[in-house]
């Protein structure tokens, strides 16, 4: 397991108002919110702070016990696993509708796992809702709190029975870092299979039906004494072309987000179509997030793709050159070796070279790479530092900066990756001259 926090499970019927519940709790815009039903599908955490107590929320997918809704076994399983692995479940239903056959058939299942159950009735800004409160006592949970996840009435008032609910804290509750990593390619390619494989169970929902995932997904992992946050996140799709819905355009941008806030991106390939120019888009994105990139070419099991010229191409188009691993999640090949690597790229990426190390690298680039000049004045080379980490970044004193040409400073960022095996970190260096330090 990963941490020592608590979790704290949110579940319900399709579109009662669970993910606009977990935004609220959590504080952000992380759970996609929408009319259309289904939308939650994999179960989502976030963490939440309350009177002293810091738990994590879980937002799941509707419970569709009458299986009307796309992915409803699986959805209904995911959220049976959360429930399972939950101190407190809060069941949340929809006030206007009123107490439904449906919330019966839920309080049954919820009262068969004999985890402790807070019933909140959304909507509580309707009068309708507030006059039929007590209506709910029917469903044998106890006394229901009315809240309205949208405006946030009442839910102070539920952040109090939960945490009235929660064990009490064993010791600190784990707070450690841990290393960020992104799962990101196109639809279809693997990447749920790829988390389910590395968490060794059933994690988040896999079907051939492109599009199956659509929030970011974040789940932490130990493996080898070393934190993980494992974040799957819904297909990218080429540039420009225009999402056939919002929510795909938001599922979309979402994954770009999760890429912002990670470490390391897992780039997934799919082998048996070798690697086509969306997927050099998305390690572009990886690489323009200053996440480390990692290319792993899944399905590997029924490769057909040419791995030479795959990898020449890799290394000619993404500038950080990204290392890259065959694997196929359904066997389970190469598995093993994908967090050792996160973990070692995670290094390089947070790690700081001395100054001393890195000004006596640059005094042997002054006699080996080219010289820019300009009007006869020509480039000079004074020190160089390293000023910050994740990812690296330097500054190299030189006379002028516009003296300064896309060759040479590619020059520079080549040979530094080279020497130094940053290969797949993105490196930022900035040239600072003369002028600009005493202007």
């Amino acid at each position: 397991m990963s941490t020592m926090r608590p979790q704290v499970a949110i579940v319900g019927y399709p579109n009662v108002g669970k993910s606009t519940l977990f935004n609220r709790l959590t504080g952000t815009r992380d759970a996609v919110v929408s009319p259309e039903f289904g939308v939650t599908r994999d179960r989502k955490e976030g963490e939440v702070e309350w009177s002293g107590r810091t738990f994590t929320v879980v937002d799941t997918g509707g419970i569709d016990l009458q299986g009307e809704i796309p992915f409803s076994d699986q959805v209904k399983r995911q959220a049976e696993l959360a429930i399972a692995e939950s101190e407190v479940v809060i069941f949340l239903v929809d006030g206007r509708a009123g107490v439904t056959p449906q919330d019966h058939e839920i309080a049954s299942m919820l009262r068969r796992s004999r985890v402790p159950v807070i019933l909140a009735v959304n909507k509580l800004d309707l009068k309708v809702v507030r006059d039929h409160l007590a209506d709910y006592w029917e469903l044998g949970l106890g006394e229901p709190v009315g809240i309205s996840a949208e405006h946030g009435l009442g839910v102070g008032d539920l952040l109090d029975e939960v945490v009235k609910q929660l064990p009490p804290p064993i010791g600190e509750e784990e707070s450690r870092s841990a290393i960020r990593v992104a799962i990101v390619g196109r639809p279809n390619v693997g990447k749920s299979s790829l988390l389910n494989a590395l968490l060794g169970h059933e994690r988040t929902i896999v079907s051939p039906i492109p599009g199956t995932t659509r929030d970011a997904i974040d789940t932490d992992l130990v493996f080898d004494n070393t934190l993980f946050t494992l974040v799957d996140t819904a297909g990218l799709r080429r540039p420009g072309r225009r999402a056939s819905t919002d929510l795909e355009y938001y599922s979309a941008l979402r994954a770009l987000r999760a890429l912002e806030r990670c470490h390391v991106a897992l780039v997934v390939a799919d082998a048996s179509e070798g690697l086509v120019d969306l997927d050099l888009q998305i390690i572009y994105e990886a690489q323009r997030a200053k996440c480390a990139s990692l290319v792993l070419f899944n399905k590997w099991d029924i490769r057909k793709m040419d791995l030479e010229r795959a990898v020449e191409r890799l290394k000619a188009k993404a500038q950080t050159r990204p290392q890259w691993l065959t694997i196929s999640a359904l066997t389970g090949r190469g598995i093993e070796r994908i967090l050792p690597l996160a973990r070692e790229l995670y290094q390089k990426y947070s790690s700081r070279i001395s100054t001393g190390e890195l000004n006596r690298w640059l005094e042997a680039m002054r006699a080996e790479g080219p010289t820019p000049s300009r009007r006869g004045k020509s480039l000079k080379t004074y020190y160089m530092v390293q000023y910050a980490t994740s990812p690296p970044r330097f500054k190299v004193m030189i006379n002028s900066r516009a003296l300064i040409n896309k060759p040479f400073a590619y020059f520079l960022e080549n040979r530094l990756r080279e020497d130094w095996e940053l290969w797949g970190i993105p490196l930022v260096i900035d040239f600072e001259g003369k002028e600009e330090r005493y202007s």
